[in-house]
């Protein structure tokens, strides 16, 4: 194993002195275990100490190597949600008790995944009144969704109580990820099985801290670049530690801070550093990664030192979806609809934000083919004359407008490039779009507004993703 995963461990050296098994933070009672993956147990003990590790049927035995670190694999098992104790033993004895076999997801960005349940705990529809929401503090009892909250100062050492875990209800939610939890809540109420939940994220966060130096050095695209952003500052600490670590899948809520810094370009190929570096310290390039597109905000009226635009949101959600183009077993989900002010960067929704990065992996890893899991996604643009067709994938049970108005937010520009609103209208799988003024449209945008809210639906109540395409 790396050495720097392990640099938590120094600090239990007193403790070894006195002969004691060191696991870390992450392994504790309450926790769920990956299934269908072989199970990688690690810790600190004294030099050429035997360390014995059981768990239901299986046993392996080990000893600490010259540094004192040790491991052991244990074979892959099947979900469980009937709760087990492992027993780690050298001079000394661990018990971990209440351990499930399940899914667990790692979830990171930075404060619209940080924000907690104490804040956004309330199930509210979209655009719906509702003066009685339900409150799922108060109804959260589920024993088989478990919950570990990253502290950046403390991961990387070892708890001797082992209690970093918890189950997902009381205080122990009240500060944990909404995002993390209705995602979860999703899952298991489809799939039955028991979920792990991994929250670590930073309010303010830009992507490049969450990047290892070495992955930007590797890169094809940054090699040889200096990069801003303090590469690697949450990685070190909040990640790596939890590399060792079977896990399912990595779900991902970030990008404002870049967006401020109109970092459009760039981001696509930061997130394809970040996506692929994870999945290389996971050693499975197929590890499921979705992520969130951003909400509509006003980002042009901001007062910093780069000057923003109507269009460079649009142009970041651009970026982001380039993404899931570039890299395989990617998706993302749009919230052109949950903003419940253009003021406010953080949507009050973040259970519906949860709930439909649960369709993603429903949709893509637990076997739900038929699921729809996005709003309508542009496929292919034709011209008919004045008129531009187009097509779409993801339509489900058929393409609508959510408030039963005329379509808003298309508008469609001739070689000029100056774009105008259009008409658009649904018509089966496709939307035609029509200006009387453009003889010969050649650009077609939707959405392509920071404060674009449009209605453009499928009957499942996703939204259209926005997008603009040139027509030859």
């Amino acid at each position: 194993m790396k050495k720097n995963i392990l640099t938590w461990l120094f600090v239990g050296l007193t403790l070894c002195a006195q002969a004691q098994i060191i696991l870390p933070r992450i392994w504790g009672h309450n926790m769920v275990l990956q299934q269908g993956k072989p199970i990688h147990i690690w810790g600190k003990a004294t030099v050429g100490e035997s360390i014995t590790v059981t768990f239901g049927k299986q046993q392996k035995q080990t000893k600490a190597d010259a540094q004192g670190n040790w491991e052991v694999y244990l074979g892959a098992l099947k979900a469980s949600d009937q709760p087990q104790s492992m027993w780690i033993k050298g001079k000394n004895s661990i018990e971990l008790k209440n351990l499930l076999i399940g899914e667990v997801w790692l979830c990171s960005g930075q404060s619209n995944m940080e924000y907690t349940m104490r804040k956004n705990s309330k199930v509210k529809r979209p655009n719906v009144p509702d003066p009685n929401p339900v409150d799922e503090l108060q109804t959260a009892h589920n024993k088989n969704i478990r919950i570990f909250l990253v502290n950046r100062k403390e991961l990387v050492k070892p708890d001797s109580l082992h209690r970093g875990w918890s189950v997902a209800e009381d205080s122990a939610l009240r500060s944990f990820s909404a995002v993390a939890y209705f995602f979860a809540k999703e899952i298991y109420a489809k799939t039955k099985v028991p979920v792990g939940m991994i929250s670590s994220a930073i309010p303010g966060s830009r992507i490049e801290p969450w990047i290892a130096k070495e992955a930007f050095e590797e890169s094809v695209y940054f090699q040889g670049q200096k990069i801003d952003g303090e590469p690697a500052k949450f990685y070190e600490p909040m990640i790596r530690p939890l590399e060792p670590l079977a896990m399912k899948g990595f779900l991902w809520y970030q990008g404002e801070s870049n967006c401020f810094l109109k970092d459009s370009v760039q981001y696509t190929h930061k997130m394809e550093t970040l996506i692929t570096s994870w999945r290389k310290a996971w050693k499975d390039e197929k590890m499921p990664f979705y992520y969130v597109q951003l909400v509509p905000y006003l980002y042009s009226i901001s007062k910093g030192k780069v000057v923003l635009d109507k269009t460079t949101l649009p142009t970041f959600w651009e970026a982001q979806a380039n993404v899931s183009k570039k890299i395989a077993h990617t998706d993302f989900i749009t919230t052109t609809d949950l903003a419940d002010t253009l003021t406010n960067i953080h949507p009050w929704y973040k259970w519906e934000i949860g709930r439909r990065l649960a369709l993603l992996a429903l949709k893509h890893d637990y076997k739900q083919k038929n699921l729809v899991a996005t709003g309508p996604v542009l496929q292919q643009a034709t011209r008919k004359g004045q008129t531009i067709v187009l097509h779409f994938d993801a339509v489900g049970k058929g393409l609508i407008s959510k408030d039963n108005q005329p379509l808003t937010y298309f508008t469609v520009a001739g070689n000029d490039g100056k774009f105008i609103e259009a008409q658009a209208t649904i018509e089966g799988n496709t939307v035609k779009v029509f200006a009387e003024q453009i003889k010969q449209p050649t650009f077609v945008r939707f959405a392509w507004d920071e404060a674009a809210q449009p209605n453009f639906f499928n009957k499942e109540g996703l939204p259209a993703r926005p997008f603009r395409v040139s027509i030859k």
